[in-house]
Parts: structure tokens; sequence; C-alpha cells
């Protein structure tokens, strides 16, 4: 693949930025995960100051990119600009059994693993309660297969998960997607994505925190965007529909999987859940009002072992490359 072009100040301002040893091994580390700043100290044994220090300055160089999540921040490698494409040309040239970066990353992989057991802890906390969910329904193995085949073949260059909770769609989908972000509001949900994503070895897909009713993820940037059992929680579902509409790219796909209308009103009170489901002729409304072009619809009813409730998976297209295709051309 060539490498793409950039301003010559731009490249200088990167390789200003990365022409030091404190902030090399920072791209290194960013380069294999994100961390937050009491990470980062950690693994290096520097000052709080001074690794912020740093960040700030490959920060405004564009070698990375800052994610805030409430108090915290999670600082990663950027994926694009002239600052992402010099510090991974930087560190292609570094060798990984240097003994300064092969330390680092043991002390990194230490962090981590606190985190997942961290994360753990809370995913055992409320295991429980999310058991009971799940036995309302078909299995979730059957539910991720219908998901696989309403996407098909069809490779997926940049995927959007909404609610992405512990990260399952993006574990899922790991081998379908050239790049992936999932958005959360809860910090907990995205510790255990992380950790998840980390014991996965999955180094193409990164979770941040967000308003899944007011994203702040870039207009048409995705070629698919999915909400996975995320819509029942929310007062203005429609509204969700219409910020994931205004993600998808030209040509690109959305995805929704929740419940068919039931009475189970026992999950508004024990399960914080607004909506007791959807019809298709709602879905359908909302994803047309988004400008969207609805497509295939599938019910996933209850089994035989006394499941209660229907999953429904609503697929819908962006039509602006179809429609271009279809006009007449001129000489």
């Amino acid at each position: 693949m060539p490498f793409a072009t950039a301003a010559l100040d731009d490249v200088v301002t990167a390789l200003k930025a990365a022409g030091e040893p404190t902030r090399l091994r920072l791209m290194a580390l960013l380069a294999a995960g994100e961390a937050t700043v009491k990470d980062l100290t950690d693994v290096l044994a520097q000052s709080q100051p001074r690794v912020s220090r740093h960040l700030k300055l490959l920060s405004e160089a564009g070698i990375v990119d800052r994610l805030p999540e409430g108090a915290w921040a999670y600082y990663r490698l950027a994926e694009d600009g002239a600052g992402a494409a010099t510090a991974r040309a930087v560190l292609a040239r570094i060798d990984p059994a240097d003994p300064v970066l092969a330390r680092d990353r043991q002390r990194f992989e230490a962090v981590r693993a606190a985190h997942a057991a961290e994360a753990q802890r809370y995913f055992a906390a409320n295991a429980a309660s999310w058991d009971r969910l799940r036995s309302l329904h078909v299995a979730d193995t059957a539910v991720e297969a219908a998901i696989r085949r309403a996407l098909g073949a069809r490779p997926i260059r940049a995927l959007l998960d909404i609610g992405t909770g512990t990260g399952r769609i993006l574990t899922l989908l790991a081998d379908r997607y050239d790049r992936a972000v999932g958005i959360d509001m809860s910090h907990d949900m995205l510790s255990v994505a992380r950790a998840n994503l980390a014991a996965a070895g999955i180094d193409h897909a990164h979770v941040r925190q967000g308003d899944v009713s007011a994203l702040s993820v870039g207009t048409g940037q995705f070629d698919l965007v999915v909400i996975h059992q995320v819509l029942h929680y929310l007062d203005d579902p429609a509204r969700a529909i219409r910020e994931a509409s205004r993600a998808v790219a030209p040509g690109g796909r959305l995805l929704v999987v929740d419940f068919a209308p039931h009475d189970l009103e026992f999950l508004r009170a024990e399960h914080a859940h607004r909506r007791l489901g959807f019809s298709h002729e709602q879905m359908r409304g909302w994803i047309e009002a988004a400008g969207l072009e609805p497509r295939e619809t599938v019910d996933l009813p209850p089994g035989a072992d006394g499941d209660r409730l229907t999953v429904t998976l609503w697929t819908a297209a962006d039509r602006r490359i179809e429609i271009a295709g279809d006009l007449p051309r001129t000489a």
C-alpha cells in the first residue's frame, strides 16, 4: 500500500514530537492499546505531570488521540493524518526486542491484567441479572449466527457499535472489519469491553464513552452501524436511529437488534427497560424518517424452553451511491 503524502510542516512537527525517548516509548505502548495517564505512569515509572506533558505534545502533533471518559481520559495512537503515518513509520524501524520496550510491554500487560480482573468482578456482580434476561429469549449463539447471516459476506471497512456494552459485537465481527469503534455511556461496561478485546487479541477496535443520542463520531464515517439490544433502554429510540443514520457512510448499512413487542412489565422495574419491544411498522417508520431504506427484517421467536421474548433483526441501507448510479450519465 503506498504511503499517503503530507505537508512538510506536518511531518516536521510529528518528527519533532516523536524524537524523544519517553515519547517513543509512549507511542510504542499506545500502538498496542489504549491507556490512561495513570496506566502510563505505572508502566514508565515517571511522574504524572511529566507523562501528561509528553502526551500533550504527542496529541498536538496528531500522533495520539485523547478520548475523554467522564473524569478520565484514554489515549491511543491516532489512526489518520500525517502524525499517525509518521508515528507508524518510526515505530516500524524500532527493534521490537529492544529491552526497554520489552520491559514496558511486560509492565503494560500487568496493568491490563489488573484492569481485566477488576472488570471481571463487575461483570460477576451483575451476571445473575444478565443471565435472567438472556434466559427469556433464544440463545445468544442463535442471535449471533443470525447477525452474521444478515450481514452476509460484504466486507466492512469501518464499524460503529452503538451501546457496545461488553464489546461482544466488536468481538463477534472482528474477522469482518478493518477497524471498529464501540460507544457506551457506562465506564464500568467500557472497562469490561476493553478487557474482553484485550483477551481476544483484538487491536483493530477500540471503545470510548459517548451518548447514543448525541454521537460525536463524525458524519458518514462508517459503512456498518450496529445498535444491539440498546433501544429498549431509551426514552427516545427514534432519535438514536437518526443519530445512527447520520454516521452511516454513503452506501452503508444499519443493523438494529432488539425485542419485538411483549408484556413483561417486570423488565421496566428490574432491568430499567423503557420500552417493551418494537413492532416492524414502528421500526420501519423510524428508519425511513432517518433517511435510510428498510431492507430485511428477521424474527427469532421463542424456543421450546420457556422463552418469552422474540428477538428481531432489522437491516437498512443508505442508497446515496445506488441512486447516483441510477442517474443518467451526461456527456
